[in-house]
């Protein structure tokens, strides 16, 4: 068995049998579909913006559901940082590039499943409570692949901010919030709007939008890689932290 199969098996050993981090993913497809249900059947036959932004249904458990994607991936390193558990893991992995790197292959197979099925509970849930989502009409299937995906990338960020950082509660306190409301307030203020839709969640987020917003400095296209370059940078910075600095 190679060294990264034997990693990232043990970081699947871990994951499955802890619960917290387990359970987490799970909460956030929850959140996700039955928010997304419970507004569609609230509102669905009314709200005429289904009908100009076809894949806004879609979205509406988002906000609440991304919270706990955020939540596994500060999870997948911090409760060991927490715990001091971190030290038997490179003990048992020494490499700690190929330790790293089974954690951000787990937390990106996690986000993945994370996005097929809260999108995949949340197309069901359009469908059967509103005037759905016609997958055949341009643009929409683009959006949806950027709703997936926006999951990934999302916990890949958290996972490596986190690892910077090498503290649970401080990953918790600065990410959570900074996700769930802080970027949404920092585009609403005046001269400082425009900087924070280059920040990862407010481009991704724009990502999966349907149509154009016409005071938008980039294309759907380039917001999601926006967003995979803040992932890519996390994941590096991440990486730097573990290997230059004692667990």
């Amino acid at each position: 068995m190679s060294a990264g199969t034997h990693a990232l098996r043990a970081e699947w050993t871990k994951f499955s049998t802890l619960r917290s981090q387990w359970i987490t993913p799970l909460i956030a497809v929850v959140l996700t579909v039955g928010i997304t249900y419970a507004v569609n059947a609230a509102y669905g036959e009314v709200d005429t913006s289904l009908t100009e932004e076809p894949t806004l249904g879609l979205t509406y458990g988002l906000l609440f559901g991304q919270v706990a994607v955020v939540t596994t991936g500060i999870l997948l390193i911090g409760q060991e940082y927490g715990s001091g558990t971190v030290r038997g893991s490179l003990t048992a992995v020494p490499r700690r590039g190929v330790l790293y790197g089974g954690k951000l292959l787990l937390g990106g197979g996690l986000g993945l499943l994370t996005g097929l099925l809260s999108v995949a509970g949340s197309y069901l849930a359009v469908a059967s409570t509103s005037v759905g989502v016609d997958l055949s009409r341009p643009g929409t299937v683009r959006s949806v692949v950027a709703e997936v995906l926006y999951h990934p990338l999302l916990l890949v960020i958290c996972l490596g901010v986190t690892t910077m950082m090498r503290n649970l509660t401080a990953a918790v306190i600065v990410l959570t919030p900074t996700v769930f409301l802080g970027t949404t307030f920092l585009s609403a203020l005046p001269g400082v709007g425009r900087v924070a839709r280059f920040l990862p969640d407010r481009a991704g987020q724009y990502a999966f939008h349907y149509g154009p917003e016409p005071d938008a400095p980039y294309g759907h296209g380039t917001a999601l890689l926006i967003m995979a370059a803040w992932a890519a940078l996390a994941a590096y910075g991440g990486l730097r932290t573990l290997r230059r600095r004692d667990a």
